[in-house]
């Protein structure tokens, strides 16, 4: 049987998984690890995949993709039949192809879209808190903007990871971030060729202690230079971050 490379684009809620990423002990609950447990009987074979952001625990995706390769001549509409069966509605496969020989769900892409939503009313919204940080404050978007616009570009991001170990890049760069506020939500979007662990919840959450006055929009470029985590203020939690999009296609850089 002829090698097929099949895409599927998912969606899914993060809360009742320890991330992505399988674990050795099948027990802990991973998107991976469910996926290949439905996957593998439906195709008939072992299933390796490759996926475009290895998100953390507790974080959510709309546009997560992943592929792998396979022997099975199971159709596409089969697959994510299958899947959206035994998932639904936690983790769901919004469409399953047969991609071009080559493509890869990480190495294909040339960028990668969050948003991290935060809520500062005084009240939190139960029927949003899973998927919204709730931190009350009132805060100076103009400075949180002057803040992110030292972010934009080719930058060592140590300060804003957790660092990937010795003779690991941390060099990104980071093409957009963005906020904006619709009556007590704030919406922050980044978007990256690619980005460390961890890097979109401490950009967050140093641009809130800007907006909140703790921190001087003038004082983000000490924190690059410092390259050092210690530099760089909370860490917002994973439930306020989504993977909304993945861009594929050529590999250019947007004005800035």
């Amino acid at each position: 049987m002829v090698e097929r490379n099949i895409r599927m684009l998912l969606a899914y809620d993060g809360t009742g998984f320890r991330g992505w990423a399988a674990q050795g002990d099948r027990r802990i609950r991973t998107v991976e690890g469910a996926l290949t447990d439905v996957l593998e009987p439906v195709v008939g074979e072992g299933v390796r995949l490759s996926v475009a952001g290895r998100t953390d625990a507790g974080v959510h995706a709309r546009g997560q993709m992943a592929s792998f390769v396979t022997r099975s001549a199971r159709s596409t509409i089969a697959i994510r039949d299958a899947l959206n069966g035994s998932l639904g509605p936690e983790v769901v496969a919004l469409a399953v192809d047969d991609a071009p020989a080559g493509f890869d769900a990480r190495f294909s892409a040339t960028a990668r879209l969050y948003r991290y939503r935060v809520d500062v009313g005084a009240v939190p919204d139960p029927c949003t808190a899973r998927f919204v940080w709730h931190h009350p404050c009132a805060p100076d978007l103009g400075a949180i903007r002057a803040a992110a616009r030292h972010l934009v570009g080719e930058h060592d991001f140590t300060s804003f990871c957790r660092h990937p170990g010795a003779g690991k890049a941390t060099v990104r760069h980071l093409q957009r971030a963005s906020v904006v506020r619709t009556g007590d939500r704030l919406e922050f979007g980044f978007r990256a060729n690619a980005f460390l662990h961890q890097m979109v919840r401490a950009l967050t959450g140093t641009l809130v202690a800007v907006g909140e006055g703790k921190l001087e929009p003038e004082g983000i470029p000490a924190i690059l230079e410092a390259r050092d985590r210690s530099a760089a203020r909370q860490i917002a939690p994973p439930h306020g971050l989504t993977l909304e999009r993945v861009v594929y296609g050529r590999r250019k850089r947007p004005g800035l």
